[in-house]
């Protein structure tokens, strides 16, 4: 996208959206490395075995060795983390409160949240935009203050509700957030490209493939170690474009 027409998309989200450009934390906010919003699809696409394959997997990610590390590198603030469950405009819930992770111990007590949480949303069209636009508040609510700010975006499906993702990702962006994807293409075999032209954006900002839900847990702990880690190099260019991990493809 342009500079110039990103700029009016800003401008006009502002005018509609205007609580969503205040992201400014209290002062006696939490310092930590990143704050990370798990946005996981549970539209109707989404059954039940494939809901149960997700939280699974998140709760297993948390428990493995790479993940573990990538955490204990990130200093002592750690990171704060939090699950956001999405589906159509009304159904953005927050499923796990936000949480500071920051050794094994941690770790493994949000690994136990994530595997009890029930699911909080059922059926619905699949609004990423609202996803999106939820993940931002949540961001500019919590009591943490990250370095960096990432939305943690998976799921099966192409948007065919609510706000269009362009809009919100442009007021991610002038936030200085960044937007990452977990495309699950059991349905879908191109939804890494969608995801990538239309989802993602921010530094270092990238898509990781899933085959379908049983490989999500992979997936997901490729992502979270690349997430917490950082972007590989300084500073942030959308020419070439952001890159995607295709080696599972």
């Amino acid at each position: 996208m342009h500079a110039a027409a990103k700029h009016r998309i800003v401008l006009v989200v502002a005018l509609v959206f205007p609580t969503l450009l205040l992201c400014a934390h209290p002062a006696w906010a939490e310092v930590v490395e990143l704050e990370l919003v798990l946005a996981v699809d549970t539209s109707a696409s989404v059954d039940r075995t494939e809901f149960a394959l997700q939280m699974k997997g998140l709760a297993k990610a948390f428990r493995t060795p790479a993940v573990l590390e990538a955490i204990s590198a990130a200093g002592h603030g750690g990171i704060a983390v939090t699950l956001l469950q999405w589906s159509r405009p009304d159904q953005q819930v927050v499923a796990v409160a936000w949480t500071r992770v920051f050794d094994d111990v941690s770790a493994t007590a949000f690994a136990d949240r994530l595997l009890a949480a029930p699911r909080l949303t059922t059926g619905g069209g699949t609004a990423i935009g609202e996803a999106i636009k939820k993940s931002l508040q949540e961001l500019s609510l919590n009591a943490f203050e990250g370095r960096r700010k990432v939305i943690d975006v998976s799921g099966d499906g192409r948007t065919n509700d609510g706000i269009a993702p362009d809009l919100m990702r442009a007021i991610a962006v002038a936030q200085g957030v960044t937007i990452n994807g977990l495309a699950i293409m059991n349905e879908d075999r191109n939804l890494d490209q969608y995801y990538e032209a239309e989802i993602i954006d921010g530094p270092g900002a990238f898509v990781v493939p899933a085959k379908d839900y049983r490989d999500f847990a992979r997936a997901i702990v490729a992502k979270l170690v690349r997430e917490i880690s950082g972007p590989p190099i300084a500073g942030y260019d959308r020419v070439p474009p952001p890159r995607r991990d295709l080696a599972h493809r």
